[in-house]
């Protein structure tokens, strides 16, 4: 990651860029990275694709400057989790640079983003503490999961003797609900599907069912945590249709089973608790469970 340093030297404008599913790990590293070049006094700008995002994030820093439209005076973009071009939303005609999970090494990005800032001696201040801490606590899923050890509660102690407001990021990131998301965990919740012994929980979700409820893309996440907590279930699978049709994947699973192995086959990121991948125009959702289902089944 140091050879970014140098890009960013040189760059005259920089957009820092989440995926089109933004989450507290996304927004909160870009926020995180947003402050550092203001620091540096670079020209910065801070897009998101998506028009509609989760208002339970809007207490991150700079979520007020978040922009869907690209500026067309960029010469360099840093994206966090977008390894996939299909997963900022749209081609780019300038340099790109992706932080990603340093192959599903880290719990999150933030993580990541931390141990660029400790390494290059980056002082952290409570914008980017607050930031970083939001999207620990999204990656670990409320630092519960099978991946939190010492070194993430060192972090987390870290951040918050730098300022983070870490009692703001819990209500908002582990408390906050709306109606549509009720209703969709619900739905999700009513149609799951217990497969190989109980052991694969499925949840197909699909457009009619996101435009029923009125939920977005994150309120998915809810019902398959929940899941995961069934005495028998190792693997909780979300497979959603999109508006443009194309099909979206999220895996959470437990320690018996990696996330990120199953993923990684599908070109998909993230780390061995959780991980992401996206599907063409050309599947149903009954068809890409099925493909699906085989690679879990050859893992278990």
């Amino acid at each position: 990651m140091n050879n970014i340093l140098k890009r960013i030297d040189t760059a005259k404008h920089i957009v820092v860029s989440v995926h089109v599913n933004p989450d507290a790990d996304s927004i909160g590293s870009a926020s995180a990275f947003y402050t550092y070049l203001l620091t540096l006094h670079k020209k910065v700008s801070f897009f998101c694709y998506t028009k509609n995002i989760n208002q339970k994030l809007s207490f991150i820093p700079w979520f007020d400057k978040i922009r869907d439209s690209f500026p067309s005076s960029c010469d360099l973009a840093i994206s966090f989790d977008c390894a996939d071009v299909r997963k900022i939303g749209m081609e780019l005609d300038c340099d790109l640079i992706n932080i990603d999970y340093q192959n599903g090494n880290s719990i999150s990005i933030t993580q990541v983003l931390f141990n660029f800032f400790v390494d290059n001696k980056v002082s952290i201040n409570k914008k980017m503490a607050t930031a970083l801490y939001a999207g620990l606590l999204d990656g670990s899923n409320g630092l519960v999961s099978d991946e939190v050890d010492g070194t993430t509660f060192a972090m987390v102690s870290e951040l918050i003797k730098r300022g983070a407001e870490y009692k703001l990021c819990n209500n908002f990131i582990m408390k906050y609900q709306t109606l549509a998301s009720l209703k969709l965990k619900a739905v999700m919740l009513s149609n799951m599907t217990l497969l190989n012994d109980a052991k694969i929980a499925l949840f197909l979700v699909s457009n009619y069912d996101m435009r029923k409820t009125g939920a977005i893309d994150e309120d998915c996440e809810s019902a398959l945590k929940e899941a995961l907590f069934l005495p028998t279930v190792e693997v909780s699978i979300l497979i959603k249709e999109n508006l443009d049709l194309t099909l979206e994947g999220l895996i959470y699973s437990s320690e018996n089973l990696n996330s990120l192995l199953i993923a990684s086959k599908l070109n998909g990121s993230g780390n061995s608790s959780r991980a992401v991948f996206m599907l063409s125009k050309e599947e149903t959702l009954e068809n890409a469970s099925k493909r699906i289902l085989k690679l879990v089944k050859e893992e278990i």
